[in-house]
């Protein structure tokens, strides 16, 4: 990955991390011809596996009558939210903890080039 490929994907990089709909213009504006990167399809999957993860979690989590497991839940993902989005920002590509790995892994088809 050349620092001229981040250049061009950290737009798109960045956009990926706000909401899930940030994913969708993401992925597509990635995806044109001229302006495909590795790094912001790195980001991509990196996000939309937080997403995925965060509504699917959210859903079970909100069956729970306690603030201090929603709270939890909510500080976890804040957290996860920032590494993410933080490296996008800063140009590197760093895995989120925990889970980043299995992101690349289950959408490893997102953004091939």
């Amino acid at each position: 990955m050349t620092q001229q490929d981040i250049e061009r994907g950290k737009r798109n990089a960045i956009i990926s991390y706000i909401t899930i709909f940030g994913v969708i213009i993401a992925y597509f504006l990635n995806n044109e011809e001229h302006k495909k990167s590795v790094f912001a399809s790195f980001h991509i999957r990196q996000s939309l596996g937080l997403w995925l993860t965060f509504w699917a979690l959210g859903y079970i989590i909100g069956s729970f009558d306690s603030w201090l497991v929603t709270s939890g839940f909510y500080l976890f993902f804040a957290v996860l939210f920032i590494y993410g989005f933080s490296s996008a920002i800063t140009g590197k590509t760093q895995k989120v903890p925990l889970v980043g790995d299995l992101y690349q892994k289950v959408f490893a088809n997102l953004g091939k080039q």
